[in-house]
């Protein structure tokens, strides 16, 4: 199902978005589609050769959960690589201005299907290089960025108390990937001097012991949002993730063994 969804999202970039918009496809969004599925109705699937390598057919669904997921992804895609190029300086300048400009008409088009989150997309994300020019040390701050930006992916049509339901539950989501992700870059960060709330909170070593503790807290606090929400099909799945899959990625980047596996694909049957 994971594999199908993925897979899906992949075809609905490209179908809605162009050809190169696929180039965004990431596993972030991939579990979004999967948490915004209806719980109930027919599953709509359908097999098609795989654009990157032709001689492979997939399993794809098609839903209006990806639709969404697809357009969201190539906001935060586009936001991001605006982003790089504030940052940036050379060669990595030049390739944020390349990568936007392939993705520029993919962008016109997620922005016009979903022009709130692409406001506040853009709003998040200016929020958050405020803070990395001020050098704030706060964790909780730098997340909360990212943690409001996920949030707003929730459809406004969904009733209030799914909504406000999936909205904790993405608003952790959207803190824990953040953090983790800004633990996982810690050392690069240090060498090239980038922004990371957590090089600043611990300059000379991170406390992980402390650390763990927030991301645990978020990590209970999605699971509480899941347990009000109805999956249907995707339950087990869902729930893999919440408590399974996210606890290994943070235990690997904790340990350190993160950036040798984190490319393996999910569905790969190799140990």
């Amino acid at each position: 199902m994971y594999r199908a969804t993925y897979c899906g999202l992949c075809r609905t970039l490209r179908r809605r978005c162009g050809r190169l918009a696929p180039m965004i496809l990431n596993y972030d969004f991939t579990f979004l589609a999967l948490l915004l599925a209806p719980a109930e109705g027919e599953r709509v699937s359908c097999r098609h050769r795989c654009h990157v390598i032709p001689t492979k057919r997939c399993m794809c669904e098609q839903s209006q959960a990806l639709e969404r997921a697809a357009d969201a992804s190539v906001i935060l895609g586009y936001w991001q690589i605006k982003d790089k190029l504030c940052d940036e300086r050379g060669l990595a300048r030049f390739k944020a201005w390349v990568s936007g400009q392939m993705l520029r008409s993919a962008y016109a088009v997620a922005s016009e299907n979903l022009p709130e989150f692409d406001l506040i997309v853009s709003r998040q994300l200016d929020a958050l290089h405020r803070l990395e020019q001020e050098n704030c040390p706060s964790l909780d701050r730098a997340a909360d960025t990212f943690a409001q930006l996920l949030t707003a992916a929730v459809p406004v049509a969904e009733e209030d108390a799914r909504r406000r339901a999936m909205g904790q539950l993405l608003y952790h989501l959207g803190r824990w990937i953040y953090l983790v992700d800004a633990r996982d870059d810690l050392e690069a960060d240090r060498k090239s001097g980038s922004y990371n709330p957590i090089a600043l909170r611990w300059p000379d070593a991170p406390a992980d012991e402390e650390f763990e503790l927030t991301l645990n807290h978020s990590l209970s606090l999605m699971r509480s949002a899941a347990a009000l929400l109805e999956f249907g099909r995707q339950t087990d799945l869902i729930e893999n993730v919440l408590y399974f899959g996210l606890p290994a990625v943070q235990k690997a980047v904790l340990s350190g063994q993160w950036k040798r596996i984190k490319n393996r694909k999910i569905w790969s049957n190799k140990a």
